[in-house]
């Protein structure tokens, strides 16, 4: 729960973030996982030992591609708060990767795509389609598809890389996919900051860098360890009902501090996409 709520923060500090300096999403996406990097590689050499970086042949691609869609899940869903709020960015982002992650385990790993499946990508796609023009936190209602569009993007990285801890758990730490992705991320982030025309921000006001700091080490570093951590002894019943915190913790502090309100009909499209995300949650509970 601790975790979830720390990763509903995520949003409104970065939001935050872009009305004290003149960054961009990669530099913000840069400094997160480059500031988190090195607590989870400690933390993870202390659970491994020596075998933090000992990586079978067969699962480096997996472990290259979790990289690669950390960076592109930070570029997305930053480069998606000004266009659309940060309620909206997070309920796309993280209600629609579940639905991918099972439509995807159903093409491509032999799982079988089942009604309930269908009736969640149905709830998911009406859900996204409803608040694709209520942006309450957006500069303009043109901002908006766009918007969407980039959150959907965040969304199937994450799905990606859903895909491929999958592949690589029950063979390795927790720890270890997370804290070489992560760096492998903040790497790939830094290469394309450079390359790109806004360049990497590195200048932040000091309230800036306490906004950076705050987004590396609380809900990235400290966030994902007692996520692990609790996940030891949380039955699935109630690993369900916490997924539902981030979303719900993002919205609610994107109301309380920018005022972002969805309306009736982005309501019911928010409804929709936490729907969507419970009942295929527990499907796979049941």
């Amino acid at each position: 729960m601790l975790a979830a709520v720390l990763w509903g923060t995520v949003g409104v500090t970065t939001k935050s973030l872009y009305a004290l300096s003149e960054t961009n999403p990669l530099s913000v996406g840069f400094f997160r996982l480059a500031l988190s990097a090195p607590a989870l590689l400690a933390a993870c050499g202390l659970a491994v030992g020596a075998r933090m970086f000992a990586i079978a042949r067969r699962d480096a691609v997996a472990v290259v591609v979790i990289g690669a869609m950390m960076a592109l899940y930070q570029a997305c869903y930053f480069a998606a708060i000004p266009r659309v709020g940060v309620a909206i960015a997070t309920l796309v982002t993280l209600c629609t990767a579940p639905v991918i992650v099972a439509a995807s385990s159903a093409l491509f790993m032999g799982e079988r795509f089942t009604r309930v499946i269908g009736g969640a990508m149905a709830c998911a796609l009406a859900g996204t389609a409803l608040l694709v023009g209520f942006a309450p936190g957006a500069s303009s209602q043109a901002d908006a598809p766009s918007g969407v569009l980039l959150a959907l993007g965040s969304a199937t990285a994450y799905a990606v890389l859903t895909l491929c801890s999958r592949h690589l758990a029950g063979r390795y730490h927790p720890l270890q996919p997370i804290a070489l992705g992560f760096t492998l991320g903040a790497l790939a982030l830094a290469a394309f900051a450079v390359a790109s025309p806004g360049g990497l921000v590195v200048s932040y006001p000091a309230v800036g860098w306490l906004h950076l700091l705050y987004l590396g080490l609380v809900p990235t570093a400290f966030g994902y360890f007692v996520f692990l951590a609790g996940m030891r002894t949380t039955p699935a019943t109630v690993a369900t009902l916490v997924t539902l915190v981030e979303p719900l913790t993002s919205t609610f502090l994107a109301w309380l501090i920018f005022d972002e309100r969805l309306g009736p009909t982005g309501a019911l499209g928010a409804l929709l996409l936490l729907a969507a995300m419970v009942v295929l949650y527990r499907d796979a509970r049941q």
